[in-house]
């Protein structure tokens, strides 16, 4: 089971343009962090893993977004 989340979190990272020699890392090392936010903030795996993703893809979608501009004076 475990490793079916962690493959479907890598998907999802791919996606978001992570390389794909990264995404089973990060997607295991982003599986682990939601645990722990789970259970020290109360939530639920699938809020905090929600919550991590969405951050990520911000982040992502910024350093893309300065990419395409090129650099500023």
């Amino acid at each position: 089971m475990e490793a079916d989340t962690v493959n479907a979190i890598a998907s999802v990272l791919q996606g978001f343009g992570c390389p794909p020699d990264k995404c089973p890392e990060m997607a295991l090392q982003l599986h682990r962090r939601a645990g722990q936010l789970a259970e020290a903030k109360g939530r639920s795996y699938e809020e905090a893993l929600g919550h991590l993703l969405r951050a990520m893809a911000g982040g992502w979608a910024a350093q893309s977004s300065a990419q395409e501009s090129g650099p500023q004076p």
